[in-house]
Formats: structure tokens, C-alpha cells, sequence
């Protein structure tokens, strides 16, 4: 009920990037706005394309469906539409929806009078997606190297990528990228639990204070970061773990060919004169 009383002083004309008042309006709890239209208008599109795709054949099963790249030979050009460009048009939607949400979460923003930092966040996941589809086959030469739209196919494009380079798990990145992913479900799991200990008390108990949440990790680990502390930690470690995610796959190709296993990188550590007899 606090909420619906919150509404009705933020759902006010204004903030808009573009259109103005035009599609400056809800429905029921969404917020739709000129980028809210666009959204629709991207993913509408995309799904038709990937419902023809299907039509095509040669599967209606939803576990083997797929919409592939181009082939090789078409490089960075347009190809045909049931010989990649299909996929060419669903990226090009894809991304339009998403840059659309990213500027539609700016406008709500906007409106509520608070810093841009889910957009922000949310642009890390836009430019993940934007490394594997755009990024890594411009460097690489074609169009081909982009995943597939499919659930096994997908699956089997990052098994397939990652041991052409003898074993994906020795690039440096994606060490790096799985550590902060790690860290990031630790750090959600440990504030999430402290937060509904606290605040979620067996009947009769008062509610806890920021104070004895402090407390905890103090007697705990030695240390706390604050309620504050945990969420920019929180934001920190989760917007790194997509940033070394995107490192690690552009680097895998463009910087390291495929004739190279990752294990092999490695070898400037074997060779450091300190322990090396050569």
C-alpha cells in the first residue's frame, strides 16, 4: 500500500529522453515511454524472425531449435536470409531491445530522481552480449563466429569454442571471470542471509538494527563494509565478473589463435629465470 501512494507522486509527465509526452504513460505498474515502444517494437520482430526460422525447419522441438550464424564464406557481409542473415536480423533486434530497456530504465530513473546505476550495470550485460556477436567476429573476420540461437546448439558452440584452444579453463580471464562469479553468488548469499536474520525474527523478537548486522561480520570475519559497503562490493564484484567474461571469450581468437592451447600461455610462468634452468 506504501507504494501505491509512492506512485502517485512520481507518475508525473516528464523525464523523458525522447517523444516527450507522447508515450509518457503506464500500464498498470509498467512504464511504458517512447523506449518502451521500441522494446516491444525490436522484440516483436525478432521472434517473428525466429518463428520463420523455425518454420523453415527442420525441428518444432524447443530443446533443438536454432538459428545459426552465417557461414565462413560470407565474411562480414550480408548473407541470405536461410543462410545466416535470419540471425543477422534477430542480433540487430536483440541489441535494439536491449539498448531500448537500458534508455527506458534511464527515464525511470529520471522520474524517481535517483542515480543511473541500474542502467549502468544492466549496459555491462548489453556490452557481454554486444563482445560475442559483434565485437570477437569483426576481429575474427566473419560473421560466423557468433553463437547460435538455440538451447543445445548454444551449449555446444561455448563446449566447441572452449577446447579449440586445448582448455578454455587456462585462459587468465575466465579464471578471473568465474572467481568474481563466485564471489558475487558468496557475497548475495551471506547479505541476503544476514539481512532476513535480521529483519525476519522468530515471533515475539524485535526486529534487529543495521548495528547488530555490523556486528555479525565484525565478530565474524574481523570487519564490515557497511550497508552501504555491501551493495557497492555487491555491484563491484558482479559488474567485474561480466567485464573478464567479455575478455576472456575476445581474446580467445583475435590474441590467441586456435592452433594454441591456453595451457601453453602459461609457459612465460614455467620459464621465469628465477626457477628455470635456462
Amino acid at each position: 500500500m506504501a507504494m501505491l501512494s509512492f506512485e502517485r507522486k512520481y507518475r508525473v509527465r516528464g523525464g523523458t529522453l525522447i517523444g516527450g509526452d507522447l508515450f509518457d504513460f503506464w500500464v498498470g505498474p509498467f512504464y511504458v515511454g517512447f523506449f518502451g515502444m521500441t522494446t516491444m517494437f525490436f522484440a516483436l520482430v525478432g521472434i517473428a524472425m525466429i518463428l520463420w526460422n523455425t518454420a523453415l525447419g527442420p525441428t518444432w522441438n524447443l530443446w533443438q531449435i536454432s538459428v545459426n550464424p552465417p557461414d565462413i564464406k560470407y565474411g562480414l557481409s550480408f548473407a541470405p536470409l536461410q543462410e545466416g542473415g535470419i540471425w543477422q536480423i534477430v542480433t540487430i533486434c536483440a541489441l535494439g531491445a536491449f539498448v531500448s530497456w537500458a534508455l527506458r530504465e534511464v527515464e525511470i530513473c529520471r522520474k524517481l530522481g535517483i542515480g543511473y546505476h541500474v542502467p549502468f550495470a544492466f549496459s555491462f550485460a548489453i556490452f557481454a552480449y554486444f563482445t560475442l556477436v559483434v565485437i570477437r567476429p569483426v576481429l575474427m573476420g566473419s560473421w560466423s563466429y557468433g553463437f547460435p540461437y538455440g538451447i543445445i546448439s548454444h551449449l555446444d558452440w561455448v563446449s566447441n569454442t572452449g577446447y579449440q584452444y586445448g582448455n578454455f579453463h587456462y585462459n587468465p580471464a575466465h579464471m578471473i571471470a568465474i572467481s568474481f562469479f563466485f564471489t558475487t553468488c558468496l557475497a548475495l548469499a551471506l547479505h541476503g542471509g544476514l539481512i532476513l536474520s535480521s529483519t525476519n525474527p522468530d515471533r515475539g523478537e524485535p526486529v534487529k538494527s543495521p548495528e547488530h548486522e555490523n556486528t555479525m561480520f565484525r565478530d565474524l570475519i574481523g570487519y564490515s563494509v557497511g550497508t552501504i559497503g555491501i551493495h557497492r562490493l555487491g555491484l563491484f564484484v558482479a559488474l567485474s565478473a561480466v567485464s573478464f567474461s567479455a575478455v576472456c571469450i575476445v581474446i580467445s581468437g583475435p590474441l590467441w589463435s586456435e592452433g594454441n592451447a591456453w595451457s601453453e600461455w602459461w609457459n612465460w610462468w614455467r620459464n621465469l629465470p628465477i626457477w628455470s634452468s635456462n
